[in-house]
């Protein structure tokens, strides 16, 4: 169907509790993975062949914070190059200190070298990738199944990637269709299209109260910690991001893994016993910033902050701006989709329905027990494939 020149896909959902608390699990299943592929966007590609030091320039040459790897040889798609790969490559060499003939090895070992290194320590991660005519729903399960940030969409006929799917950019999408901060955009945008997805009570409530992020003993550095301990606790907790806490424990900065990729742009990678407060000079201009929120805060209103500010996450403080929590996208993310998702005999998505309706000359209303969700498919602002 067409409205406005925008094509829409209209969605059925049942107004009762549990798809009113469902209602963005519904909403994920309704929508494919090719509803947010943009008409044009960027897609760095490695192939395995090319040098460590030259991969890692054009991360951040390109402003991206990982690639899909290539193998010639094999005419196919291998695995991503991802900055925990970097930090890897770093944290092993860090015994060669500032040996010429060592980090000179470095810099020219190729891709499939280390590839080969981690395979021996059962650390090579495999490629995890989705088809575009998979629903959201399920590439949202696959990025917390399988830890990871990013998830390349792939066409099984072809075998081609034509976009990367991150937490930001679904989260984005979804706020689309919530009163959260893009609806003065949408107004302009399609002005005939306010169908606004009911809020769930439980967004009133506070993330903590939910189980949603990090609390307790979150993990934090002092801003004179030495950037080598930074690393190792990054690989050992798998964590993408760490508060700097000065010597009254209160939150200063953050320390996230993108940053570490700063190192390769000024060949400072060598010098991994520099304090983080140091290494920091070394960030990039495109530093997202530090963004913080209250345990009190409700759901609605952290979701709001992390849509507006752009970030990935925010760091949970009190009222002496010492860190007590940390909730990232990804937490959100699983939630909202995963965790509220209704059980299948309660799902009433009944999209073949609604398509019937519109072909008919004469539709019946639909019953007044249900609502209508009018989605339109447009382009939606492109970013960065680092986000």
């Amino acid at each position: 169907m067409m409205l406005g020149g925008a094509e829409i896909s209209t969605v059925v959902l049942g107004r009762n509790e549990d798809n009113q608390d469902s209602i963005y699990s519904l909403f994920m299943k309704a929508h494919k993975c090719y509803d947010l592929i943009p008409l044009s966007t960027k897609l760095v590609v490695f192939d395995t062949h090319l040098p460590v030091r030259k991969a890692f320039f054009a991360l951040v040459y390109n402003g991206v914070r990982a690639a899909p790897l290539w193998d010639s040889e094999k005419q196919t798609f291998v695995g991503m190059l991802t900055i925990t790969d970097f930090i890897k490559i770093l944290y092993r060499h860090h015994s060669a200190g500032d040996d010429p003939e060592k980090m000179a090895a470095l810099e020219e070992q190729k891709i499939e070298t280390w590839r080969d290194k981690f395979k021996e320590d059962d650390t090579l991660q495999p490629l995890v990738c989705i088809d575009p005519n998979e629903s959201l729903y399920r590439a949202v399960e696959m990025l917390c199944e399988s830890h990871v940030h990013r998830l390349p969409v792939m066409e099984k006929g072809t075998g081609n990637i034509s976009y990367i799917l991150t937490h930001k950019r679904i989260i984005k999408f979804l706020s689309l269709y919530m009163r959260i901060a893009n609806r003065r955009r949408r107004l302009s945008v399609l002005p005939e299209l306010m169908h606004d997805l009911p809020k769930p009570a439980f967004m009133d409530d506070t993330p903590k109260s939910l189980g949603i992020g990090s609390w307790g003993n979150v993990l934090t550095i002092h801003v004179d910690t030495p950037l080598i301990d930074a690393l190792k606790i990054f690989l050992e907790n798998r964590v993408s991001a760490l508060p700097l806490v000065d010597e009254d424990g209160k939150a200063v900065d953050i320390y996230a893994k993108f940053d570490v990729i700063s190192l390769a742009a000024d060949k400072a990678y060598d010098k991994l016993d520099i304090t983080v407060h140091e290494a920091l000079k070394h960030r990039q201009e495109w530093f997202e910033g530090v963004r913080t929120c209250k345990e009190t805060d409700s759901l609605f209103s952290v979701l709001e902050a992390i849509v507006k500010a752009e970030v990935h996450r925010l760091i949970v403080t009190d009222e002496n701006n010492k860190v007590t929590g940390i909730i990232s996208l990804s937490d959100i993310l699983k939630y909202l989709v995963l965790d509220r998702c209704a059980p299948a005999s309660s799902t009433s998505l009944t999209m073949e329905r609604v398509d019937e309706q519109m072909n008919d000359s004469s539709p019946s209303p639909l019953p007044t027990s249900e609502m209508v969700v009018d989605t339109p498919v447009f382009e939606l602002p492109e970013d960065e494939i680092s986000q």
